[in-house]
């Protein structure tokens, strides 16, 4: 047990029993006040000659004081004389003794010896109280009565008594009924409510706050400050009491949501809507926080969730138009391009008036796949980007919020991976509301075959984010909760977690049939009536509620749902712009979609840019710098003068024209400061200070956009997702990722597959985000080597059937228009620097995925000069051979690094007038066109396409069907490369090195 809590106990105690233990001042005439100086030194040098001669309490508080790391040899005793001591110095100020009295209380007073006996009873007595009471405190969410259905809380009680004798109050007999109503001293610190209470009050004050509704678990914050928050929020008594109107605003928040259930059901039951029924409070729950946070002074929400209870938000959070969500009810097709996808799949953005405060607030719901919590990472992405072109760096105008499941929240680690970066300084929203729906089965899987933790909630544990588990069948307790939790995230600017127990009253939808697999539990909630029902009787017993008022009531919001359905039968088709999440006001508004502008740039802008990024920091900065970057900085000065760039100065051109047009541009993945292949060094890194650093990009230009380039946490599926959400919110930005190595992307395919190819197609939802993927056969194994470009060429809408004339002028950035991504896989600084501007420069937006290299990024062949990168130039999807003769014997196309080694190889034995090579940098679209005009150069000519990959990797089964299409069966195109293979790349050197002899020999056999 804490000394210092003893102490405060014993000296509490002394006031109690009036006992003044202490050996007697030397002084007759001096003041008995221990704030006396020379008391308290008397005092202190009889403990440490004689500890048994004074108080116990005397004795432990010089004892913890000296234990805590008081110096009594420095600084006089009367200095540590602290809050809790100020009682007794009260007391013996009222009550001053008189000399005699002093020395009847000596240590050889027989009374004395008894008090002391007396006084180790109270200590005992009061360590157990106290144990008693940190039960409860740390543990009282794992017995309180949160289950409705009775469940799982079975066994609670159970939980409180092991505590009671673990605390050992049975020991110390205080459960006997004459002792229960003994009355202890009980600190503030230790719980609060009244000074003194009997232990029968302690127990009941106990379970009252900590075992009945609420659970709340958050002990394990490392942050005193926000523990004892936490605690004045639920321990206040009366703290939980609703007024008579917030308990009519709680009631008719419930019936929207349960009427608005009742009618889908009703008018389409055999329809999969994945309803909340069983844990309708959400919605309530939902309103309350962002009433909660609007008072606060927040203007936008960005909300993340997965498909149950999705529909009800939509309509009675977001306030959805009833006639537009009807609309996929009675089957209408959409009026755009598009798949579309299912009605509790898709997102929006409204503004609506927030009754509660009277103001005007913006509702972003984004839209998201049956990935349910791949959503996370995307929401928490949007909303940072919000947040920065809002200027809101504190986060009090834009607040996310994620709705989970219980069964996911713990079973995957998007979660996990998400939550990890709330606290990280390029990526935090400082504090993300999550709240879980914890309806206590996964599909069709109990709790304990879907997780190992105690709580579903435990993953939110490892950012000290304080969970409050709450009893969904108490509308008021939930309410009271959220006003916790938007006050604590408001007040600390952290993550905080609700946690919904709840149940399901269907199924996992509503045709599924749930006793196959939950027979006890769907027996139990059949015979249960539903939350609105409760709680309207309850108010009515209060006589807050009259049964008039809740039939007129209920029957006013199902004719606005019936007015809605009978708007939508109206409607000719459903309009995607209407679900949009993150609507781009202005962007496309008197542009030309097929425009084709030059992304080159003004020479004296490239040269500025080039200088500034190789120059030494400034000297007033006394930086100090690298030995191995100086060498750096001078190689890149010497390109700048010769006028031509290698890779990382392409990039840094391409980011400093676009920073100096107001471009903002937000990079980030992991090592993407340094460049894992230490190409980059965008951040400079002080070599005798610590944490001192220097980006030249951001100082180019006094006025220029903001340029953040960070490394992430090692996440692809997060941080990938992060990227993506940000990217969303404003088309004027660029927003990058680069994976460590192009393989790592395969811990992100689901975000990719479910978000990042196929947005436009399924939410009519553009994105113009960059991803970098380091693509190369260089021997470095299986998992450092292949980006897997088959895998997003097959996830192109790139049809080889479906060509549009080949004339066309506008041909190239119709493709660009109509396609849903664009893959390439570019050679040249000079190249990359136009496809990263060109991301910004089109009048639409499209994901754009480059397969990076490593072997060029020092190569000497890999340079630019000024001149490809000048106003009027443009990104070059083919590269032709301007050196061969148009009577040669081979022609191949190849794309990436391979041609550097083709044309090594061609040189070295003298073929170049027998073989052309032909570069395609922009693999999607298809460059059709120009590809066309390379195979009429070459009519005579064997055609064939090298690729470093093995067969049915890489880009060969898309190339072999487009080029054959174009050959027009006057010939066909044949393969040069690996073999097949299972594994995407040789763990051997030596093997790795054959293979690529043997491709080498293949290319150039004539």
């Amino acid at each position: 047990m804490n000394l210092k809590y003893r102490s405060t106990i014993l000296i509490q105690n002394i006031l109690k029993r009036s006992v003044l233990a202490a050996k007697p001042v030397k002084n007759s005439d001096a003041s008995f006040n221990p704030s006396n100086a020379q008391f308290l030194e008397d005092l202190y040098e009889t403990w440490l000659k004689n500890p048994e001669k004074i108080h116990p309490s005397w004795a432990l508080y010089f004892q913890n004081l000296v234990a805590e790391g008081a110096d009594f040899q420095r600084k006089p005793p009367t200095a540590y004389i602290g809050k809790n001591e100020m009682l007794l110095r009260d007391f013996l100020q009222k009550y001053q003794p008189t000399q005699g009295q002093r020395q009847s209380y000596s240590i050889a007073n027989p009374i004395m010896h008894q008090s002391t006996a007396n006084c180790s009873d109270d200590i005992e007595d009061h360590s157990a109280v106290k144990s008693l009471i940190r039960s409860y405190q740390d543990k009282g969410y794992l017995a309180a009565n949160l289950d409705p259905l009775g469940i799982t809380t079975k066994n609670r009680h159970e939980k409180i008594e092991k505590w009671k004798k673990d605390s050992g109050i049975y020991k110390r007999g205080l459960d006997k009924p004459e002792r229960m109503k003994e009355q202890f001293l009980i600190p503030h610190n230790t719980f609060i409510g009244p000074n003194r209470m009997t232990l029968n009050d302690i127990v009941r004050r106990c379970e009252e706050v900590y075992t009945d509704h609420i659970g709340a678990e958050y002990r394990y914050i490392n942050d005193s400050d926000k523990i004892k928050w936490i605690r004045q929020r639920l321990e206040t008594p009366g703290a939980q009491v609703l007024s008579r109107e917030k308990k009519i605003l709680l009631w008719e928040r419930l019936v929207r949501t349960t009427v608005f259930e009742a009618f889908l059901a009703r008018k389409w039951s055999s329809e999969k809507r994945f309803g909340i029924e069983g844990c309708e409070v959400l919605i309530p729950a939902i309103k309350q926080v962002i009433d909660e946070c609007t008072f606060h002074g927040a203007e936008s929400y960005v909300i993340g969730m997965s498909h149950r209870g999705r529909l009800n938000t939509l309509v009675n959070v977001c306030r959805k138009p009833l006639h537009q969500l009807f609309a996929h009810f009675i089957g209408l097709e959409p009026a755009e391009v598009g798949a579309g996808d299912v009605k509790y799949h898709l997102g929006t953005s409204v503004k609506v008036m927030n009754r509660a405060n009277n103001k005007v607030i913006k509702i972003s719901m984004i839209a998201n796949a049956s990935h349910l919590e791949h959503v996370n990472p995307v929401c928490l992405g949007k909303c940072r980007a919000e947040q920065f072109f809002a200027g809101d760096r504190s986060g009090d105008l834009v607040i996310p919020l994620l709705i989970h499941g219980d069964s996911s929240f713990c079973g995957q680690g998007i979660v996990f991976e998400a939550i990890q970066l709330s606290d990280l300084p390029h990526f935090t929203t400082k504090g993300t509301m999550h709240f879980v729906i914890n309806n206590q089965v996964g599909f069709t899987t109990d709790p304990r075959f879907f997780r190992s933790s105690p709580m579903c909630t435990d993953v939110a544990r490892v950012v000290n984010a304080p969970i409050f588990h709450v009893n969904a069948d108490d509308p008021e307790a939930v309410y009271h909760v959220c006003k916790v939790a938007a006050d604590y995230r408001k007040t600390f600017k952290k993550c905080v977690v609700i946690d919904l127990v709840c149940y399901r009253r269907s199924g996992h939808n509503e045709i599924d049939e749930p006793s196959f697999t939950q027979p006890l539990m769907y027996k139990i909630i059949r015979s249960k009536p539903n939350v609105l029902h409760d709680y309207t009787q309850k108010l009515i017993r209060e006589g807050v509620l009259t049964e008039d008022r809740e039939k007129k009531y209920t029957a006013e919001y199902d004719k606005i749902l019936e007015d809605g359905l009978t708007a939508s039968r109206k409607e000719t088709n459903v309009k995607l712009t209407d679900w949009l999440d993150s609507p781009w006001v202005g962007f496309f508004t008197g542009k030309d979609k097929y425009e084709v502008k030059s992304t080159g740039v003004n020479e004296k802008i490239l040269k500025h840019i080039g200088l500034a990024f190789s120059a030494q920091p400034p000297p007033e900065l006394k930086f100090v710098v690298h030995k191995g970057i100086e060498r750096i900085l001078k190689q890149r000065k010497e390109m700048v003068d010769k006028r031509i760039t290698d890779w990382s100065l392409g990039e840094a051109m391409a980011i400093g024209s676009l920073l100096h047009e107001g471009i903002h541009v937000q990079f980030s993945g992991q090592d993407v400061e340094r460049g894992t292949f230490s190409h980059r060094h965008h951040v400079l890194h002080h070599q005798e200070v610590d944490k001192v650093t220097f980006n030249p990009l951001k100082n180019l230009f006094p006025d220029q956009a903001q340029y953040s380039i960070c490394n992430s946490s090692l996440s692809e599926n997060a941080v990938l997702g992060f990227q993506l959400g940000y990217s969303t919110h404003n088309p004027k930005c660029l927003v990058i990722w680069e994976a460590q190595f192009g393989d790592f992307a395969n811990t992100g395919q689901a975000m990719i597959d479910a978000f990042v190819t196929p947005g436009q197609t399924k939410w009519y939802r553009q994105a113009g985000l960059l991803m970098l993927l380091p693509h190369g056969f260089e021997g470095m194994g299986p998992e450092h080597s292949s980006a897997r470009i088959e895998r997003y060429l097959d996830l192109s809408d790139d049809d080889p059937d479906n060509i549009p004339p080949l004339e066309d002028p506008l041909f190239a950035i119709k493709q660009l228009h109509d396609l849903n991504i664009i893959l390439a896989n570019v050679t040249t600084p000079g190249n990359l620097f136009h496809i990263w501007r060109r991301q910004i420069y089109l009048n639409f937006r499209k994901p754009c995925i480059i397969f990076t290299p490593k072997f060029l990024l020092r190569h000497p062949e890999a340079r630019s000069s000024f001149d490809e990168m000048v106003e009027g130039t443009f990104f070059k999807e083919i590269y032709p051979d301007n050196e061969a003769s148009s009577e040669v014997k081979k022609l191949i196309f190849c794309s990436g690094k391979i041609y550097y080694e083709l044309k090594e190889e061609r040189a070295k034995r003298n073929l170049l007038k027998d073989i052309a090579l032909v570069r395609i940098e922009q693999l999607c679209p298809f460059p059709y066109n120009l590809v066309q005009k390379e195979l009429d150069k070459y009519p005579n000519s064997q055609v064939v396409w090298a690729q470093e990959e093995h067969k049915f990797q890489g880009p060969w089964t898309f190339m072999e069907c487009r080029l054959n299409h174009l050959l027009k069966k006057t010939k066909e195109v044949s393969y040069v490369g690996r073999p097949v293979s299972a594994s995407t790349a040789a763990g051997s050197k030596n093997l790795h090195l054959r293979e690529n002899e043997n491709l080498m020999n293949d290319a150039m056999k004539l």
